[in-house]
């Protein structure tokens, strides 16, 4: 049971960092029925980005909470701004052109980012710097949980509870579900579509940043190619909760990372990334739309 329980914490873990990522994804989907596959890679420039943060502020030297968020900060501003021109740059000039070439947009954005990043920061691993020193608690018969995990959870549920309020509850959030709605008629009641949609952009990608750091604190090995495979899975957990559904992303996250943990730990690491595809295909023949996802109908 000890051991059952250890692993329910480490893929609550990791699913709150998945359901991060996926809700950038989910957001996009929402407002422009698109796929941003370039969304993992900003996970990985908000690990870099962090590290760059990290070494700048002397946060190694001097390890305090007030570096540590500062760092956390500093990254999400800076893959707001990517969000931002990524939007503005790519994406906006094809908005009014078919679903196709969207997709070939974002996957070109996505290699765009990976190669440059690999120019950029170089081939080699780097190592984020260990802002938070590691420690475990132990929480009886023999479970424990470190004190960096205790931060993950803690600031993801804090980003998810931020978002939600936004959403719901702000001007902008109203707007947000008002173009998901309709673009024409939020368009109609002097909403500007180009805005929200920019805004949207620069939240999901502050999340995509957040989760990097997150990540980068407890796996310190960090590559311009990191973001390639958690992005998938991300991908995978919003289809599984819903595509275009928030809260949905949050639970395919939950769901995609206890899943994940449980089979490396019950069947063999070498289904690690296997799982992913695995719910995938199931739920896309038992359920379409995602547990929390309503089947619309398409006119064509």
């Amino acid at each position: 049971m000890s051991e059952f329980l250890q692993q329910l914490i480490n893929g609550v873990t990791l699913g709150c960092v998945y359901a991060l990522i996926a809700l950038g994804y989910t957001m996009v989907y929402g407002i422009l029925r698109l796929i941003n596959f370039a969304h993992g890679d900003v996970y990985m420039l908000g690990a870099f980005f962090g590290l760059y943060a990290a070494r700048w502020l002397g946060a190694q030297t001097h390890p305090n909470p007030a570096s540590a968020l500062a760092v956390l900060l500093i990254a999400m501003a800076g893959c707001g701004l990517v969000g931002l021109i990524i939007e503005r740059a790519a994406y906006k000039p094809v908005r009014q052109s078919s679903r196709l070439a969207a997709l070939i947009t974002a996957i070109g954005v996505s290699l765009l980012l990976e190669n440059g990043g690999r120019l950029v920061f170089g081939a080699d691993p780097k190592f984020f710097p260990q802002i938070i020193p590691a420690t475990n608690i132990a929480l009886g018969g023999g479970v424990t949980i470190s004190n960096q995990q205790l931060i993950i959870l803690g600031v993801s549920i804090a980003l998810m509870i931020v978002l939600r309020v936004i959403v719901l509850y702000t001007r902008v959030g109203k707007a947000m579900r008002a173009v998901s709605h309709n673009h024409t008629a939020a368009a109609m009641m002097g909403i500007s579509v180009d805005r929200i949609i920019s805004v949207t952009f620069v939240f999901g990608s502050m999340l995509a940043a957040a989760a990097g750091v997150l990540v980068a604190l407890e796996n310190p090995k960090i590559e311009p190619y990191m973001g390639i495979l958690p992005g998938l899975k991300a991908f995978v957990a919003a289809v599984l909760g819903g595509i275009g559904n928030i809260p949905g992303a949050v639970l395919g996250g939950l769901v995609m990372g206890i899943a994940e943990v449980m089979v490396v730990g019950y069947v063999s690491p070498t289904y690690r990334d296997a799982i992913a595809f695995v719910l995938l295909i199931v739920i896309l023949l038992v359920r379409p739309a995602g547990i929390l996802g309503t089947a619309t109908a398409e006119k064509v």
